[in-house]
């Protein structure tokens, strides 16, 4: 079901993390940034808000976090759409045991569910970042996970944000939701896999289906605590993606926000 797909502007550099003394070592700090923008309805976004919590939830995902080095992630999670809805963080959390995972999905599947406008990939990115600088945990791997149903089309452009994440250490992988596509130049796969990821290791893998989302979370979640590797796929030459699609598509977005920028 799935498959891995492997300035003009200049952004105010992403601070460096550096390891607290004495702070408790995790197998990986991994923010949950997940769109809720308002191109998905309330259903769809309760079908994902109850994919992340099953996941949590789920053996393996328990397994994969105890069979680290460590035996502990350390996770924070929040939600956006044209900005970042700050009322939604869930500040970093030790997982190592089934109860710490189920305390943490009963804490998620107890909040309302909100959609709001637009998509800002860029400033989810960007909030990722802060979070895991802020993280007191040292972590032997840090990963930005983004979920998404449509290219970045609000706040800065998204390549810088996600350049700047790289430099700072940080991996992004991404969920490139296509259950209602958009019709774009490119599929929302490929945009997230040339644009929104990076780091090494990164992946994108879509999901096709609502009945999809619980699995493709699990198995996300999984491959990120696990860093275990996708099957490499067969690279094929296509033209560059353009990182702008997303602000191309608004009526004047271009002209009032950039208005420097050749197109």
């Amino acid at each position: 079901m799935f498959s891995a797909l492997a300035m003009f502007l200049t952004i105010a550099a992403t601070p460096v993390a550096t390891p607290v003394a004495d702070a408790v070592p995790v197998d990986v700090a991994l923010v949950l940034a997940v769109d809720m923008s308002g191109s998905m309805d309330i259903e769809e976004a309760q079908v994902q808000r109850m994919g992340y919590v099953e996941a949590l939830r789920h053996p393996d995902f328990i397994n994969a976090v105890t069979a680290g080095l460590n035996g502990r992630i350390a996770i924070s999670y929040f939600e956006w759409a044209g900005s970042v809805n700050e009322t939604s963080v869930i500040g970093w959390q030790v997982i190592d045991d089934a109860q710490d995972a189920a305390s943490l999905a009963e804490h998620l599947a107890s909040r309302p569910v909100f959609t709001r406008r637009g998509t800002s990939i860029s400033n989810a990115i960007t909030f990722a970042s802060k979070l895991m600088a802020a993280s007191p945990y040292d972590a032997m791997r840090r990963v930005v996970d983004i979920s998404g149903d449509g290219p970045n089309n609000l706040g800065p452009p998204v390549d810088p944000a996600r350049d700047a994440a790289i430099e700072s250490g940080i991996i992004i992988n991404g969920l490139a939701i296509l259950i209602r596509p958009s019709g774009g130049p490119v599929s929302l796969d490929r945009y997230y896999a040339d644009c929104v990821i990076g780091g090494p290791g990164s992946f994108v893998l879509p999901v096709h289906q609502p009945e999809d989302f619980a699995v493709a979370i699990r198995q996300k979640l999984v491959l990120e605590v696990s860093q275990a590797r996708l099957p490499a796929i067969p690279v094929q030459i296509k033209p560059p993606t353009d990182c702008l699609m997303g602000e191309k598509l608004r009526p004047g977005f271009l002209d009032r926000v950039y208005p420097e920028l050749e197109r």
